[in-house]
Order: structure tokens, then C-alpha cells, then sequence
């Protein structure tokens, strides 16, 4: 079976590594130049100058009638710009929302989005647009040589490589874009003071940033609120290229209601309403009593914040809501653009300003040239025109007579081919006497016109001054004022959580499954509430609402949260596992609050321990702070609180069998303080007994003289008086007496009053 060789001549063979880099290198220079950062010039991408040249070549101009937002995206995407519809309408809607851009290029019909919602837009086959005015500036000097043209994508036609702006729109409406490796981030600004920094640019080439800095007070956002950034800050990243800006909603007062108007860029009115409701619900905003949208059509921003009572203070409130909600937001500056060479270049605002001016002043003088060329080629046309009427009975021979009259005509006139093909293609009704008087009227109109343009193009002087006049004259026609007032302001301050909350007496309870919650009052009896099936009490601890509860797990970890944050008690609580992150297969043995310095005791259920200060078992830490160092194949065992120096410290055990429980009193006095650590032996368990978990402590309390000692046997329970504990009493690390008959199963242990 004869078999066939498949031929490798002319097939490139190089590494693997070599061709991705190349692959990669060349996607990420596509990405950088052709879809993500803007080019200087009109300050667009690629899809952005694509839509807007698209929409005119369909005559959407500002004065002519919206057509279906579907027409457009399909000329852009079947011309143009061969990806997906979706993401070329999303770059239209984004040209059409006032939200978004300080000067919107799309003017649209229907639902284009909200603030709230800037992706909640109706589909392209519902919505129309055509162009705004502001639209040409980028379109006006197009079809007059001013660009380069390229073609297509499939060569059929061709597209400009940029628009000829009139006005630096790069800085105007601002944009953000990220690439393989970097990112832009430009705020929008005023046109009128951009137009003047240009003007004293033209004027002053040497100007500093400071200087223009006189004119570009800052950015100025779509949706006013304030610029609150110290003027060091926007000088920093005008000078650098880079940097940041803080922008806050204003506020005016209505019937001792608050009243926000205007809030900052790309911030939702609906997000803020939540935030705060969010806070409301936490109890964290107790001076605020209720919240309303009054947004419409009028009014896009209207959100009224009602305070409780005319007590509140409501700078103090503001300046808490401003910390804490989007109500003050950061904004990233990172003016990076692809100037004039064709590459991405992190510039300042002084070099923008001059780069896009060099841009500016080449197009108008390429207008300038083109114009000239037109007016000289008329000039020659006329010339050829006046010829023939002065000579109009001998034109009119050769051309009734001649077959071939353009030579005859170019050879007995010393006319130039155009000029003679303007003589036959003129009209029968042109031949007027009066038509002598107009060309001549139009070559001294045009005469006038080329020796200006020739004076303007020899003059670099008078190009300059024509440029500003130029952007004088818009400034004026498309300006507008200054939306966003910049106004130095502190930095907001949120209000302490503990001021917001009232400092009450609690009880906080924990099951023996690990969940928590806390009751108002001390009076509450734990044991009473209810539990989850196969739940039961484990601990308790008396505190007040702006304490710490500390809880102790068998591990000898601790963990902290604020007893004001817990769960209320009218129900089962929370799990603390969802909020602290325990080792695994460990359990919480008890909680406890107090003071700075109260005293505790901690044991293992080996019959190790020390007595610790309440400050070294507080931590922030979600994880917790090791505290107890538990020997092997042991736990700690609930905490107990050291009321006075008297106290004698009750350990009870029970044995394996449940039948040889044991008590052992002994002075507090003789239990080390330490900050952490395993501690000393406080119960003698041998050391068999222990290995094998054939004797373990089962709790442990510290009564003081006056109290009394509770031990429980399941549901039942028995209380020693400070008196009674005498028999049991002894020293630390003995063995201790035998408890009571029947009591001899011991399951927990407690102080009692």
C-alpha cells in the first residue's frame, strides 16, 4: 500500500517558548494600543471613534432625528469593529449617560440607565440615539484633510486613525481602561478651564504645572458633590501623572431633614440608602429614625436622611455616614495615554496640555494646507473660466467645430487640462454676461482667502493665535460651569461604635454546642432560657454592653467580641463558630467579662492551672491567643472568677466509673499568677490516672467567705456553705475527701451568693 509524505518545505519551525512569548508580546500590544488606553489626540479608543464616525456617515447628526441604537451597532461591528454587539453597545450607552461623561457625545432616546443602575439600560433594538452637539468638536474638521485614513478591517473602506478634535476631550470626559500590564484612570474636567490652560500654554510655552493649575482648578465630576482633596494632593498627580482625589456628596438641611443633592462619580443612591439601613439595623446609627428616596426626574439625587429629634448633631452624623459609606469615595488618577509616537506614556498635566496642543496645531495647519490647496485649485479654474468668456465667440467655435475641442482649446488658450475641462463643462445658461462679474467677485473673494492662509501658514506666531481663537470661540459655544466645587476639608471621622450604644448591664450565655447570645439585665436566670434540641447551658458571665465577652475553648485558646454585638437572647443565638475560627474538633468551655485587672482562674482537666488578669486574655484575633497550654490528651475545663484574695478554689473529680468523685478546697492564695503558661499542679491526678483519663477535673470554682459552692449531678444539685467546704479543705496538689454518697457523680461545679 503505497503511502504519501506530507512536504515541511516553507513551514517555519522555531521553540515553543519563542512563539509564545511573540504570541503573547503581540496580544498584549494589541490589547495596550487597540482596545484599552486612549490616544491623545481625541481622547477615544478604538470602539469609542468607530461608534461616533459610524453614527455620522449615518447623518445622526445633533439636528437630524434619533434612529435605533441596533442601526448604529450593527454599521460599527459589520464596518469597523468586528466583535461583540453587546460590549459595542455597552461603549455607546456609557458615551450617552450624563452620570458617566462630563460631556456626552451620544444622545439617547429611551432608557440609557441610571445612576443607581448604570447597566440597567433597555436593549439596542429598543433605545434610539443620533450625536450630541458636543459632538463636533471631534467631527467637524474631518472631511477637510486634517487625519490619516486607514483601511478596515477587510479592506473594503476606509476609517480615520483619529478624530480631529477641536478641544483635548481626553481630559474632558475623562476614561479608564485596563491592559496587559497597566491601566488608566482619568477624571473628567471642566472645558472651560481646560480651553484656558491651552490658551496660556500657546501664550506661555514654558508655564508650569502650578501655572495651569491656576486654570484647572481640578477635576469636575458629571454628578457635581465636592472635590474635598487638599491642593497638594491634585498638585501631585497633575505634576507626577499619578495619585489620587477624594470626592463627598453635598447636603443641604429641609425641615430638620438632611437632603443630599448630589453625590460622587459612579456612586449609587439606592447602595448608600442601604448602607445606612445596614448600619440602622446593626444599631449603629441610633440618631437616625428614618431614610426616604425623593429621587425623580427633577431631582436624580434626593435622598433625605431624617435624624431623631433637633439634638442630633448632624456634622457629627455626616461626617460618620462619610467615613462609612460611599456617600466619600477615593478616586485613583493614572494619566496614561498613547501620545503622538504611538506608545502608552504616563504623563502629567503639563505634558498632555502640550502634547495634545502639537497635536492641535499640526491638524490645523493640515486643514490650513488643505484649504489652500482647494482655494489655489479654484483660483486656477476661474483663471481658465476668464478666458473663455472673454474669448467666448472663438470658444464656441472650436467646440462646434473641432471633434476633439480640449487640445484645441488647451493649445490656442495655453489652458491647463482642468481648466479646459471646467470651459466644456460649463452650461449653456452660464454663459451670462453677468457670470464674468461673478467670477471675477469670486477670484478676488478667493485671492483675499489664499494670500490670509498663506500668511497664517508662514507665520507660527499667527497659527497659534488662530488655535486659541479657535478654542476661545468653543469654549464658549460648548462650556459650561464648574459643577464640583473643590473645598479643603478634614478627613471624616466615623463615630466610635461604643459612643452609639447605650453602656447597659448584660448576661451573656453560652451552650454547651457553642452558641451565644446575650440578655439585657443581670436578673435573667441562664438555665431557664431555651435551647436547641440536644442543646444545653454551658456558662454565663455578668458584664455591661460595652465589654468584652472573653471565651475560653478545650484547647486553652481565648477569643473575643463585644457583648453589644452578640445575638439577643430572645432567641437561640449564633453560632460562635461563625464568627471566630476555633482549631478543629475543639469546643467553648465557658465565657467570662469583668475589668481590666479581675482575676480567673484556668485549669486543664489534668489538674493544671493559674490564675490570669482579664487584659491578657483579651485578643482581636480570629484565630484567638493561646493562653493555656493543655498536656496531652486533655482540655480545659470551664473558668472560673476570682472574687477576693480569701476565696478558697473548689476542684472537683470524678473517676472513669462515676463512682469516686472527690472535692479539694484549698486558699487562692496558693494558685500562681501567670499571663500564660501550663500553670502548677492544683489536683493531684497520677500520672497513670491521668494518661489514661481514668480521673479528670471536672470543674472548678472559687467561693468566697460568705458564698457557697454548687455541685450538680445532672438536674439535681446540692450546696455546700464557705463552712461546710472545711472538710474538703487542705493544700494545693493533694488528693482531696471523697464527696458525699450519692453525690459522687459530679457533672458540673459553681459558685453560689
Amino acid at each position: 500500500m503505497a503511502t504519501t509524505q506530507m512536504s515541511l518545505e516553507g513551514v517555519e519551525r522555531q521553540p515553543l517558548r519563542a512563539f509564545t512569548e511573540k504570541a503573547y508580546l503581540e496580544y498584549s500590544m494589541y490589547v495596550i494600543l487597540d482596545r484599552a488606553l486612549p490616544a491623545i489626540g481625541d481622547g477615544l479608543k478604538p470602539v469609542q471613534r468607530r461608534i461616533i464616525y459610524a453614527m455620522s456617515e449615518l447623518g445622526l447628526s445633533a439636528v437630524s432625528k434619533h434612529k435605533k441604537s441596533a442601526r448604529t451597532v450593527g454599521d460599527v461591528i459589520g464596518k469597523f469593529h468586528p466583535h461583540g454587539d453587546s460590549a459595542c453597545y455597552e461603549a455607546m450607552v456609557l458615551m450617552a449617560q450624563p452620570f458617566a461623561y462630563r460631556y456626552t457625545i451620544v444622545d439617547g432616546q429611551g432608557n440609557w440607565g441610571s445612576q443607581d443602575d448604570p447597566k440597567s439600560f433597555a436593549a439596542m433594538r429598543y433605545t434610539e440615539a443620533k450625536l450630541t452637539r458636543y459632538a463636533e468638536v471631534l467631527l467637524k474638521e474631518l472631511g477637510e484633510g486634517t487625519t490619516e485614513w486607514v483601511p478596515n478591517f477587510d479592506g473594503t473602506m476606509e476609517e480615520p486613525t483619529v478624530l480631529p478634535a477641536r478641544m483635548p476631550n481626553l481630559l474632558l470626559n475623562g476614561t479608564t481602561g485596563i491592559a496587559v500590564g497597566m491601566a488608566t484612570d482619568i477624571p473628567p474636567h471642566n472645558l472651560r478651564e481646560v480651553a484656558n490652560a491651552c490658551i496660556h500654554l500657546l501664550e506661555e510655552p514654558e508655564a508650569t504645572t502650578r501655572a495651569l493649575m491656576k486654570f484647572v482648578k481640578g477635576p469636575d465630576l458629571p454628578t457635581g458633590a465636592e472635590i474635598i482633596s487638599p491642593r497638594s494632593d491634585l498638585v501631585d498627580f497633575y505634576e507626577k501623572g499619578t495619585g489620587s482625589f477624594k470626592a463627598r456628596a453635598t447636603y443641604v438641611m429641609e425641615d430638620d431633614c438632611i437632603v443630599i443633592e448630589a453625590l460622587p462619580w459612579q456612586t449609587s443612591g439606592s447602595k448608600v440608602l442601604e448602607q445606612i439601613a445596614e448600619q440602622m439595623r446593626a444599631k449603629k446609627l441610633p440618631m437616625v429614625e428614618d431614610l426616604r428616596d425623593e429621587s425623580d426626574h427633577e431631582n436624580p439625587t434626593r435622598l433625605v436622611i431624617v435624624p431623631k429629634g433637633r439634638k442630633v448633631d448632624v456634622e457629627q452624623l455626616m461626617a460618620h455616614l462619610f467615613a462609612t459609606t460611599d456617600l466619600e469615595r477615593n478616586y485613583r488618577v493614572n494619566l496614561n495615554v498613547i501620545g503622538l509616537d504611538g506608545r502608552p506614556k504616563v504623563m502629567g498635566l503639563r505634558e498632555i496640555l502640550s502634547e495634545w496642543l502639537k497635536f492641535r496645531i499640526g491638524t490645523v495647519r493640515r486643514r490650513l494646507e488643505w484649504r489652500l490647496d482647494k482655494v489655489t485649485r479654484r483660483l486656477h479654474i476661474l483663471d481658465g473660466l476668464l478666458v473663455a468668456y472673454l474669448n467666448l465667440d472663438e470658444v464656441i467655435r472650436i467646440i462646434r467645430r473641432e471633434d476633439e475641442p480640449k487640445p484645441v482649446l488647451m493649445k490656442r488658450f495655453s489652458l491647463s487640462e482642468e481648466q479646459a475641462e471646467a470651459i466644456l463643462e460649463t452650461k449653456l445658461r452660464h454663459l451670462a454676461k453677468l457670470e464674468e462679474m461673478k467670477i471675477r467677485g469670486e477670484q478676488a473673494e478667493l485671492a483675499a482667502e489664499r494670500d490670509e492662509l498663506q500668511s497664517i501658514l508662514g507665520s507660527e506666531k499667527k497659527l497659534r493665535k488662530l488655535v486659541s481663537d479657535e478654542l476661545t470661540a468653543d469654549a464658549e459655544k460648548y462650556g459650561d460651569a464648574r459643577r464640583s466645587k473643590i473645598v479643603e476639608r478634614e478627613a471624616a471621622q466615623a463615630i466610635d461604635e461604643t459612643a452609639l450604644i447605650a453602656n447597659e448591664p448584660v448576661t451573656v450565655v453560652l451552650s454547651a454546642g457553642g452558641w451565644v447570645r446575650a440578655a439585657k439585665g443581670h436578673e435573667i436566670d441562664p438555665r431557664s432560657l431555651q435551647y436547641k434540641t440536644g442543646d444545653q447551658y454551658q456558662g454565663a458571665a455578668r458584664g455591661m454592653s460595652l465589654q468584652q465577652a472573653v471565651f475560653l475553648d478545650t484547647t486553652g485558646r481565648t477569643y473575643c467580641m463585644p457583648a453589644h454585638s452578640l445575638p439577643s437572647a430572645r432567641g437561640l443565638g449564633e453560632p460562635l463558630s461563625g464568627r471566630l475560627n476555633p482549631p478543629d474538633g475543639a469546643r467553648f468551655t465557658g465565657v467570662m467579662m469583668g475589668a481590666d485587672e479581675s482575676l480567673w482562674l484556668v485549669m486543664s482537666d489534668a489538674g493544671y492551672g493559674f490564675t490570669v488578669r482579664f487584659k491578657d486574655l483579651v485578643t482581636d484575633r480570629k484565630a484567638g491567643k493561646a493562653v493555656l497550654n493543655v498536656p496531652e490528651n486533655s482540655y480545659a475545663i470551664a473558668p472560673a472568677f476570682v472574687p477576693s484574695e480569701k476565696a478558697l478554689v473548689c476542684i472537683a473529680i470524678v473517676d472513669a466509673d462515676g463512682e469516686n468523685g472527690r472535692l479539694l478546697a484549698f486558699p487562692v492564695s496558693e494558685v500562681p499568677e501567670m499571663p500564660k503558661g501550663k500553670g502548677n499542679k492544683l489536683f493531684n491526678i497520677p500520672t497513670q490516672l491521668a494518661k489514661e483519663r481514668a480521673e479528670i477535673v471536672i470543674g472548678a470554682a472559687v467561693v468566697e467567705p460568705g458564698g457557697s459552692l454548687i455541685i450538680y449531678n445532672d438536674d439535681r444539685s446540692k450546696t455546700y456553705s464557705f463552712s461546710e467546704l472545711k472538710e474538703y479543705q487542705g493544700s494545693r496538689a493533694q488528693r482531696g475527701s471523697v464527696i458525699t454518697r450519692g453525690w459522687r457523680k459530679v457533672t458540673r461545679v459553681e459558685s453560689g451568693n
